[in-house]
């Protein structure tokens, strides 16, 4: 197996217990010795090789392994069971919709996994191997990891509840600044992991329902129980985008009063100073008989009743009640 530099992991299960095997012990590896698990980096030329030409797989199976884009899906075989899968994306410095594909072969002897970017459930399969917690099945493995993908997605869901608890009281209290911005950024988020775990219900409720013989009765219901969890996060999801929805709403609603009230006021402003400006531009023109010309005190009077009329005009204005 030349697949050295493009080999993660390799895990030989018997009795809850995994073994790593090196290339040459995968090379001489038999069905009978128990269940073979092998975790590869589906980017590097050898792997891609290695799965079209020497694992015996059928070349739409390899395809499938090696392809850049993935949407989850379960597809039945004559030997096998094709099951593709997302995960969140729980790296460092990533964004969690952002979703980690992760690509299976299963047989009932062995498994071939794919991937490009670590997942933090294989991360949490490896643990249970180290735990002496091994699955002994093919179909325990795809049990626990289709558990681990999804229990994996809690963190994330509850980040987007407490983040839309917060952006619904900060447009309550009246505070506009940025959130605008972080609410259109979340409903993004929202919309893309939404637009992945859909099909992966899907997929996931084929695969309790499939006759594949290396799903115990068991491992079935615990497919079903993960289907089921998968579920309820979906529904939360389309919750949560209905909340942003109105929070959006009640976003716009409240800037768009606020635009009215200075657009009120200045239109309160206009009509207390709108006569007084007429007046003065009356005043100003440059024409023979003017009054007051010749007076020194001329000024003062006709500054007197401008204020005066502009104090008239907006006792007028409250007691209408327009202002």
């Amino acid at each position: 197996m030349p697949v050295s530099s493009g080999l993660i992991h390799a895990y030989l299960f018997n009795d809850q217990k995994g073994k790593t095997l090196t290339a040459e012990e995968i090379d001489q590896w038999q069905p009978e010795q128990g269940l073979l698990w092998l975790h590869l980096d589906y980017t590097n030329e050898e792997v891609q090789n290695w799965l079209e030409q020497e694992s015996g797989l059928e070349s739409v199976v390899a395809e499938a392994l090696t392809a850049t884009e993935t949407r989850p899906r379960c597809t039945p075989f004559n030997n096998g069971l094709l099951l593709l899968l997302r995960g969140v994306n729980l790296n460092p410095e990533a964004d969690p919709d952002d979703m980690v594909s992760i690509r299976l072969w299963v047989e009932k002897n062995r498994i071939i996994s794919t991937r490009k970017r670590q997942l933090q459930s294989i991360q949490d399969l490896l643990s249970q191997i180290r735990n002496h917690q091994a699955p002994s099945t093919s179909g325990e493995f795809i049990a626990d990891l289709t558990d681990n993908l999804t229990w994996r997605m809690r963190e994330t869901m509850e980040g987007y509840e407490e983040t839309l608890a917060d952006l619904e009281e900060r447009v309550l209290t009246g505070g506009h600044d940025e959130v605008k911005v972080e609410l259109s950024a979340l409903r993004r988020q929202i919309i893309t992991l939404r637009r992945y775990l859909a099909p992966q219900r899907d997929a996931l409720a084929r695969l309790h329902t499939e006759r594949f013989s290396g799903l115990s009765e068991a491992e079935r219901l615990q497919v079903r129980e993960t289907t089921d969890r998968l579920i309820r996060y979906l529904e939360d999801l389309d919750a949560m985008r209905e909340r942003a929805v109105v929070i959006q709403e009640e976003l716009l609603s409240q800037l768009s009063e606020l635009g009215n009230q200075r657009v009120y006021l200045l239109s309160m402003i206009t009509a207390v100073f709108l006569p007084l400006g007429f007046l003065t531009g009356l005043l100003g023109i440059n024409v023979g008989g003017m009054p007051g010309t010749d007076s020194s005190e001329a000024f003062w009077w006709v500054s007197g009743g401008l204020f005066s009329s502009a104090i008239v005009l907006t006792l007028l204005l409250r007691r209408k009640k327009w202002l």
